[in-house]
């Protein structure tokens, strides 16, 4: 299956974007849990990636929840905690990266990641030490397919925002380099 674009995206492709997402999503899925207790959106969009990235069909389930989680972020009382839900949309989201060679889009594939690295900085009190180690375990968690996708999008640029600025250092990593070891774990 493919849809149309500017190129071809198989679902299997998406899966494999979904999964790199979700990895990360889930990761930092606890910071965001501690600050809203009882609130089920950021873990229904996990939920909702790993269902698709496991096989399911995408459906209306991945829209919704990454919607939802999103509307979480909005209120989340905390950096940690927003960037977290965020994450969770993003993954959720993943099962419609479109296939149009727009650096936009780029965001649907790393975001998660970037968002991921950054709670992680602030979760170290700051420590972009800490966020730029979750980048490299990041290019490492990268798959070839994964890494073959990103390349038929342009490359992101610029954006003033750490996250940003994480998403950008990834992007370029993966670029440059091939899928990292534990890819294949």
């Amino acid at each position: 299956m493919t849809a149309p674009g500017d190129f071809d995206l198989t679902t299997d492709e998406l899966r494999e974007v979904a999964r790199y997402a979700v990895r990360h999503a889930e990761d930092v899925l606890p910071v965001y849990e501690r600050a809203v207790p009882g609130d089920p959106r950021p873990r229904a969009a996990v939920d909702a990636a790993w269902t698709f990235a496991r096989g399911a069909a995408r459906t209306r389930l991945q829209r919704v929840t990454s919607l939802d989680a999103h509307r979480a972020a909005r209120s989340a009382p905390t950096e940690a905690a927003r960037l977290a839900a965020r994450a969770a949309g993003d993954a959720a989201a993943a099962a419609y990266l479109h296939p149009i060679a727009k650096a936009t889009q780029v965001g649907h594939i790393l975001r998660a990641a970037a968002n991921a690295a950054r709670v992680a900085e602030l979760e170290a009190g700051g420590d972009e030490a800490v966020g730029d180690s979750q980048v490299d375990r990041s290019r490492r968690l990268a798959t070839p397919v994964l890494v073959d996708v990103l390349r038929r999008y342009p490359p992101v640029t610029g954006g003033g925002s750490r996250v940003a600025r994480l998403m950008s250092t990834l992007d370029h990593d993966l670029r440059q380099g091939t899928a990292g070891p534990e890819a294949a774990s």
